[in-house]
């Protein structure tokens, strides 16, 4: 059963029921015997009750165990199920009593895998931690559509970093000799100015600060990090209202100064986001982009959100960093990859201009949707490799030709961009005229259309029998090299690749 947090009075009331039909009652304490749950519980007790404490060999420490750390603590748990066992056997109702949750990071677990399918088995929930330290600070976990992710602090600092990023609401447990492991994650992604610190939340000696204030060599092991909801803090119209472009975002804690984020969604939906993309969308408090593009992100309480068509890059680019310069957070959304073809360039030519030199701007990279198209063909790009524009837009045709000649010459494989329109239609049946002039007429070319959209298909034909009409702005080209296999496999799927060797001379 799960006792809850720490203050007795927040045990429920099945609970108090199980341990005064109990004729057994266990717990799990470090070797100074001290138990939290039998603290919890101390005044439910009996002078009757069976007490079995189940000492943990080890902590934190190293040990000698020939199985190591863990094989020492396997040993353990099975020792502590046999002792267990014995009182079920003999008849006896056993209580394992936890703090908090008892399957939630909790000792039981280790018992309950051992011995609930042998024995008629009632797990009690109790109030978590999690929910304790929110209560404590007065503060939402989550709201809306805000998804919470609970963390262990012993994740490797990388992988910390990068779902701290990527989330919208936190909670990191486990701190202790973690904490500036936690403490150096939270910083590196963005969420060390609205995290909380809660420290033996409901206990006598309960704390609760800024995390950014607390010294680490003062954290104990029962304290979490709390990063509540941001909706929460929004004012109550603003909450109400995701898409208000007069209601504009107002955390309670400390706002960093404005800038622009260039954010790279990949090719389509979620699944193609970066965690620091993701935390950057999320963190913004403008979204600035094409409405395609600007569709593919989630609606949040507080943000505004601009979108315009395709073709005024310059003038997003200005609206972002004029939004910044007023001391707001932009994201400036983009497809694929922000430096591909894309907006990365429009809003850095704009901000080495004089008025906007001094806003920061950072761009955060996307997958692209050259690498998106190759690894659903296989690997046609393994070997080196030119990307080009076919959109005569922005350059001549004459330019687009030359350096098509140029790669083909060099005998690269190609991932050409911006293929047609339609206002664009004989781009394609040029660039494979052109391309036929160096390459044999059986060269592999993948068509890969919507990639990661509900309208995704992916196919391979010869360079001699490419339709410039199947191809249209939403479809992607790349043509393989004189090296570039199209081979068909035994479960009838074709796969094209590109060998890293190249053969000498």
């Amino acid at each position: 059963m799960g006792l809850g947090p720490g203050d007795p009075s927040l045990m429920t009331v099945r609970a108090v029921e199980v341990i005064a039909e109990a004729d057994v009652i266990a717990y799990h304490s470090a070797r100074h015997g001290r138990s939290i749950a039998r603290s919890i519980a101390a005044g439910h007790l009996r002078a009757d009750h069976i007490e079995e404490a189940l000492i943990y060999p080890v902590t934190t420490e190293s040990t000698d165990h020939p199985g190591g750390y863990r094989g020492a603590l396997d040993e353990f748990y099975e020792t502590a199920a046999a002792r267990l066992a014995a009182h079920l056997d003999a008849g006896r109702t056993v209580a394992v009593i936890s703090e908090g949750d008892p399957l939630f990071y909790g000792s039981y677990q280790h018992m309950h895998k051992r011995l609930a399918h042998r024995y008629p088995t009632e797990v009690i929930p109790g109030v978590t931690s999690v929910s304790a330290a929110a209560a404590r600070l007065g503060k939402p976990l989550a709201e809306a559509d805000e998804v919470l992710t609970i963390l262990p602090g012993t994740l490797p600092e990388e992988e910390l970093t990068a779902r701290l990023a990527s989330t919208d609401t936190a909670v990191v447990m486990k701190l202790g000799r973690t904490f500036p492991t936690v403490r150096r994650a939270m910083e590196r992604s963005g969420r060390l100015p609205e995290a909380h610190y809660v420290e033996r939340a409901t206990m006598s000696g309960e704390r609760t600060e800024r995390l950014a204030d607390i010294d680490a060599e003062t954290v104990p092991y029962f304290s979490v990090s709390v990063v509540p909801s941001r909706i929460a803090d929004l004012p109550p119209a603003t909450a109400a209202s995701p898409a208000s472009p007069a209601s504009p975002a107002s955390p309670v804690f400390p706002a960093p100064p404005g800038e622009v984020v260039v954010v790279g969604t990949g090719p389509a939906g979620p699944l193609w986001l970066t965690p620091e993309s993701r935390g950057a969308l999320a963190a913004a408090e403008d979204l600035v982009g094409y409405t395609t593009y600007l569709d593919r992100v989630p609606l949040r309480p507080g943000q505004r959100r601009h979108a315009s068509d395709n073709k005024v890059e310059s003038e997003r680019a200005e609206l972002a960093l004029d939004l910044a310069r007023r001391g707001r957070r932009v994201a400036v959304v983009s497809g694929g990859d922000p430096g591909v073809f894309a907006m990365a360039t429009a809003v850095l030519e704009v901000a080495c201009q004089a008025p906007y030199r001094a806003i920061p701007v950072r761009v955060l990279p996307g997958v692209t949707a050259a690498n998106a198209a190759a690894a659903r063909a296989g690997a046609p790009l393994g070997h080196d490799y030119a990307v080009i524009s076919l959109s005569d837009r922005l350059k001549p045709w004459e330019v687009i030709a030359e350096r098509l000649h140029a790669a083909a010459g060099a005998d690269l494989a190609l991932a050409l961009y911006n293929p047609g329109s339609r206002s664009r239609t004989w781009q394609v049946g040029k660039a494979r005229e052109l391309l036929l002039e160096h390459r044999a007429p059986d060269t592999p070319v993948i068509l890969a259309r919507d990639i990661g959209g509900p309208e995704e298909s992916v196919r391979t034909v010869h360079l001699a029998d490419l339709d410039p009409h199947q191809v249209d702005m939403r479809t992607l080209l790349i043509v393989g090299s004189s090296q570039t296999q199209a081979v068909r496999r035994d479960d009838g799927t074709e796969v094209v690749w590109t060998p890293r060797r190249y053969p000498e001379g």
